[in-house]
């Protein structure tokens, strides 16, 4: 580090992701303040800066081996190894710079009279974790799987047994179901679905009751989907729509060789699509040749499906509030409870970086083809599917309490993407919960280009069972929209997602 950026830090005092020290300070102190900034989100400490950001300079002659050896190695667990420098002022004043990085394996504690002690980074302060904060740390070090947690005053009663009686039969194909309750239950268990609560009575998981649950909120104050409607560029106090949608997440649902090919009885996401698809959508003021109306729509429902699935297979469920969808006159937002999991970043997320949180959930959801196996739903749908729409990206934003996803409104578009046309109604049913088959291949192929960018048409034509003149005319529209582009020549080249 430069003296120019150290004394632009210490002009700029304490925060977040900077403490000043003497470093005279006792080993547990100093490990505090390494465990705080490897809870959080890292920081640099710096030792020999008064707390007024004065400089007084370092004292000690063996400092970096006392930090490594003595506080690093004794006090903090798991052990870390900061980046250790030392910057010079004047002649006979250096200040040491410790950058401590985001923790990879949280929680962290500082053992000290055989006591274990979680700190956190609030503001500019270091303080002891609370026991909320204590679960999330460990939820997002994976050290504790939140989705296992039981959940009071539910039992298995609680669950739908027609749903899963569905599950079971029509999804997972098993030849023969449970045969009374106490069956149910050891089954359950063994899935993760129900657990023992101290009493050593059955309760449902969180996992068990958000997927299968009558009624979730009832014991579960976050499990529900609020959506609200603005005609407005912000939140105002009228709204066209606020509702908090109750309800299982998965559907109960008919199955046909072995694909999902009706729904029965709603789940969550066909229950926001219902909602929120009358305020994305409007009908035009011309009849067409069939003598119906061809509906506007300002969003991709497929792209708006994919983040509400996100959403409820990787939030933060010891977070106390709902998934939110806020649709605004220029924009729509769904904004999914905690911070993005252990080491994620928003960089890493639209790279294609998987970090499941909740592995069951996420199964469950593979199982029913409400999510492919590859994970990889904002690179190779969301970002394709809005560039294609109307040529905008989506933003995220990332803080320790959510995540945030922007669609922005570019104006109408008349042509359906949804090919759930039902020629009966005459009208688009989204709540359906497959995506178009022409879309369903163009985002098997983007995932394939994802792995493989030098992977040839034959080889996309085999590995999704079309022909390679249909392989070349779906990279035709995607190269024609902007997604992708080629970059060298026919032999050697490779595709580029844009």
């Amino acid at each position: 580090m430069l003296k120019n950026e150290l004394l632009e830090i210490i002009a700029n005092g304490e925060n977040s992701l900077v403490e000043f020290k003497r470093d005279d300070v006792r080993p547990e102190q100093l490990a505090k303040e390494i465990v705080a900034f490897c809870n959080s989100y890292g920081g640099k400490l710096l030792l020999g800066v008064e707390d007024d950001g004065t400089p007084s300079g370092i004292q000690r002659s063996n400092l970096e081996h006392w930090i490594m050896d003595t506080v690093c190695a004794r006090y903090v667990h798991p052990a870390v190894i900061p980046l250790y420098e030392e910057v010079k002022l004047e002649a006979n004043l250096r200040v040491a710079v410790i950058t401590v990085p985001l923790g990879v394996s949280k929680p962290y504690v500082v053992r000290h009279n055989d006591r274990e002690e979680f700190y956190i980074r609030a503001g500019s302060t270091s303080r002891l974790a609370n026991r909320e904060q204590i679960i999330r740390i460990s939820a997002s070090g994976g050290m504790i799987h939140v989705e296992t947690l039981p959940v009071p005053r539910t039992s298995f009663k609680t669950l739908d047994k027609a749903r899963l009686e569905n599950y079971f039969r029509d999804i997972l194909v098993e030849p023969s179901l449970p045969r009374d309750d106490k069956e149910w239950e050891t089954r359950l268990v063994d899935m993760g679905f129900l657990s023992e609560n101290a009493e050593m009575e059955k309760v449902c998981t969180i996992a068990g009751l958000l997927l299968f649950g009558i009624n979730p909120r009832r014991y579960l104050k976050q499990a529900g989907l609020r959506i609200m409607v603005f005609d407005s560029d912000d939140k105002e106090y009228k709204a066209l729509l606020d509702v908090v949608l109750d309800a299982p997440m998965v559907a109960r649902v008919e199955v046909t060789d072995q694909r999902v090919s009706g729904i029965v009885d709603d789940g969550l996401v066909e229950k926001a699509a219902s909602a929120l698809y009358p305020f994305i959508t409007e009908e035009s003021g011309t009849i067409d040749k069939g003598f119906r109306r061809p509906l506007k729509r300002y969003y991709p429902w497929n792209a708006i499906r994919e983040l509400i699935l996100n959403a409820l297979a990787h939030r933060d469920w010891t977070r106390n509030t709902d998934i939110e969808i806020c649709r605004y006159k220029d924009r729509l937002e769904v904004i999914s409870p905690g911070a993005l999991p252990n080491s994620m970043t928003v960089e890493k997320m639209v790279g294609g970086r998987r970090t499941p949180r909740n592995t069951i959930i996420m199964e469950v959801l593979r199982d029913y083809q409400y999510v492919d196996a590859r994970g990889m739903g904002i690179r190779t749908k969301v970002i394709p599917i809005m560039r294609e729409f109307n040529g905008t990206e989506p933003e995220f934003e990332a803080t320790e309490d959510f995540l945030k996803t922007i669609l922005y409104n570019n104006g109408p578009k008349n042509e359906p993407d949804e090919p759930n046309y039902d020629p009966k109604t005459q009208e688009i049913d989204p709540r359906k919960a497959h995506f178009d088959p022409i879309n369903d291949l163009k985002t098997s192929i983007l995932t394939l280009i994802t792995e493989n960018p030098s992977i040839t048409y034959a080889e996309l034509a085999i590995s999704i069972n079309k022909s390679p003149a249909t392989v070349k005319r779906y990279l035709q529209e995607l190269k024609a929209s902007g997604v992708i582009s080629r970059s060298g020549g026919k032999k050697g080249g490779k595709w580029v997602i844009r």
